[in-house]
């Protein structure tokens, strides 16, 4: 039965700073604003976990196995900022790949949901591009666009609305929690 709310968190431009194809866990940083929502968030009773398209392994850019360094380091982090990460999801496909898992499709938020136990409308997911907004919004949450430029297609659909744009992840946590907590 879900009972728990999850936060799924996009990886690349919204929880951590946008290094294009990067699996070296010493470049790994959380963007500035992460550790406060993400305590925010936590210590409102959701579970964090972070729901990632990673087209490099697809692509030979970097091995699958890399990603576990990557999961590691994001761990690390969320720790640090006493916020732990429940759960790491990736799609390894590319955009030619008729997987469900790759977003915008809405299969790794599917998936993320179902092992952490979650209610699709209690859970949210945070992304800086529309095609995470329709994720979520198609797995049955509610979706933040995070407005940090990363958008660059503005395609239109009924999916791809967002419940909210924000400007910052402390925005959005604000925002998620007084709508509310877990």
């Amino acid at each position: 039965m879900a009972v728990s709310a999850v936060i799924c968190l996009d990886k690349d431009g919204t929880l951590i700073e946008d290094v294009p194809d990067n699996v070296d866990p010493r470049l790994i940083r959380l963007r500035s604003d992460a550790p406060r929502a993400l305590r925010r968030l936590h210590r409102s009773g959701f579970r964090l976990v972070v729901v990632t398209n990673q087209p490099g392994v697809a692509r030979g850019t970097f091995a699958e196995e890399a990603l576990a360094g990557v999961e590691e380091r994001l761990r690390e982090l969320c720790a640090r900022a006493d916020a732990p990460l429940a759960g790491f999801y990736y799609c390894p496909h590319d955009a030619a790949a008729a997987c469900d898992c790759r977003k915008p499709r809405p299969g790794l938020v599917h998936r993320a949901l179902r092992e952490q136990a979650a209610n699709p409308a209690r859970s949210w997911l945070i992304g800086d591009i529309l095609d995470d907004v329709e994720a979520g919004t198609r797995a049955g949450c509610r979706s933040l666009l995070l407005d940090v430029g990363n958008e660059t297609e503005w395609s239109d659909g009924p999916h791809r609305r967002p419940y909210a744009t924000v400007s910052s992840l402390v925005e959005a946590a604000e925002l998620i929690v007084g709508e509310g907590s877990a």
